[in-house]
């Protein structure tokens, strides 16, 4: 493996990275011995909700992006490229190119409708014969069939995810970019739009535009701006980002990265399309360089963050830091563990209580306090990280030495101790900002400041941030 050098030259690129509660543009600054992120816009994303339903707010979303690459453009001129990246699954859809609503968002309950819609024509197996993907209510094939209930989608003629809406914005140019295009459920396992899957479902292909893959040009930022600024397509679907940005060193490996949710798996060459594979909720969505990104989604941090915002509506004194110091001291065995996967947990709410109903109706014992509650959290994420890194072992029959911990948990690291203790491996925790750094490197490889495939660009990630390694106790 290529350890060297693989930068020729010095130059600063933008990265867009928009999760599901809060956004940001960071700039990433890169050179031959140099990989450094730069805050330049942080803001948050609150979902709306109107009388038919939760919906994002894609033009507030949109206004703090073009503020954020115009203050980039300031700081770092002769800026060579912006990409963009986000959660997947939720479009928007347009007529004439001009949007037809507001997009929802994925935790609306409206797409239980479209689920039985699509399984009436092609069940769970079928389905996971022709795209490899874990079995999700708010998949995209499923939220165009509910749009279908209502008649919207018999008025659009473009179907656009998230991250290609805004590249489209910024540039007028409409594409799909393919890594979260693998998550509509309507790519072949070789990363082309199944046409033939289309047709099953009466989905009109004309809908869906070209597809590029991370690192192509879709165009440049529109004649408004005064300095014209290339918009390259990134991993898009954040994951892919993060994935790109995991600093392995080793040919096999697990991940996990953590935010809202936590995406554990491995990377393979081929997709695993058995009915074991698909029996375990194990999807095959496509990453950069064409890899697979072979994982399980496991409800993330979506469930601390709940919980601490209903504690904060009766006691704003409520402290995250605290919480988890005091997590921390809870003795081992002192709390169960519950399945973060079940449905009730996908809601907005209150949390604790819905944790609570769960282990009453299996006679297990309710945390008494907060921090019961936090480490009950924690411990339940990594006994279900554990199970997942378990089963994908079986799956593809490969072994798995080290455990990578990317995004916002990585920071976590009373949930890093017990996932190395949970799995019985090396937990390597870092980079936080893994998705961005996947978004700079896949622009800056693209722009030619630096040069290789993964393995090289994982070594910069490795020689240039700050990691923490956990052990087993």
């Amino acid at each position: 493996m290529n350890e060297g050098p693989v930068s020729t030259a010095h130059g600063s690129v933008a990265a867009v990275d928009l999760g599901a509660s809060g956004g940001r543009v960071m700039l990433g600054h890169v050179g031959e011995h140099e990989l450094r992120l730069e805050t330049v816009a942080r803001f948050e994303n609150e979902p709306v909700r109107t009388p038919d339903g939760l919906h994002w707010n894609i033009l507030e979303l949109y206004r703090r992006l073009r503020e954020g690459v115009a203050e980039a453009a300031i700081r770092a001129p002769g800026l060579l490229s912006v990409g963009i990246d986000s959660w997947a699954v939720d479009y928007g859809l347009l007529r004439a190119g001009t949007l037809l609503g507001v997009p929802y968002h994925y935790r609306d309950s409206r797409t239980a409708d479209g689920v039985r819609d699509v399984h009436a024509v092609a069940g769970p197996e079928e389905l996971y014969r022709h795209n490899g993907l874990q079995h999700l209510p708010f998949n995209t094939l499923f939220q165009l069939a509910a749009d279908r209930r209502t008649g919207l989608l018999d008025v659009a003629d473009r179907v656009l995810l998230l991250p290609d809406l805004l590249a489209y914005w910024l540039t007028g140019v409409q594409v799909a970019e393919r890594t979260n295009a693998s998550t509509t459920g309507l790519l072949d396992p070789g990363g082309a739009w199944n046409q033939a899957l289309m047709e099953q479902l009466d989905l009109d292909r004309s809908l869906f535009p070209t597809l590029v893959s991370p690192g192509d040009t879709i165009g440049e930022t529109d004649a408004h701006d005064e300095h014209r600024i290339r918009v390259t397509a990134a991993g898009s679907h954040d994951t892919a980002s993060a994935v790109a940005a995991v600093p392995a060193a080793e040919e096999s490996f697990a991940y996990i990265s953590c935010g809202t949710w936590s995406l554990v798996g491995v990377e393979l060459d081929e997709p695993v399309l058995s009915e074991e594979s698909r029996a375990a909720g194990f999807t095959n969505e496509l990453g950069v360089d064409g890899r697979i990104r072979y994982l399980h989604n496991v409800t993330g941090l979506w469930l601390l963050s709940e919980s601490v915002a209903h504690w904060r509506r009766s006691d704003p004194t409520v402290e995250l830091s605290t919480l988890l110091a005091q997590a921390a001291d809870v003795p081992p065995g002192r709390v169960p563990v519950f399945d973060t996967d079940d449905e009730r947990f996908l809601p907005p709410g209150d949390m604790p209580t819905r944790i609570a109903a769960w282990l009453s109706e299996r006679d297990l014992p309710v945390p008494g306090t907060r921090a019961e509650f936090v480490r009950c959290i924690l411990e339940s994420l990594a006994d279900a990280y554990a199970r997942t890194i378990t089963t994908a072992e079986k799956l593809t029959g490969r072994s798995v030495p080290v455990v990578h911990v990317v995004g916002g948990g990585s920071r976590n690291t009373l949930l890093c101790r017990l996932t190395a203790e949970r799995t019985g491996r090396p937990v390597i925790a870092g980079p936080v900002e893994a998705t961005a750094t996947g978004n700079v490197l896949v622009q800056a490889r693209a722009a030619g400041l630096i040069h290789g495939g993964l393995d090289e660009l994982r070594s910069l990630v490795r020689r240039t941030q700050n990691l923490k390694t956990h052990l087993p106790s």
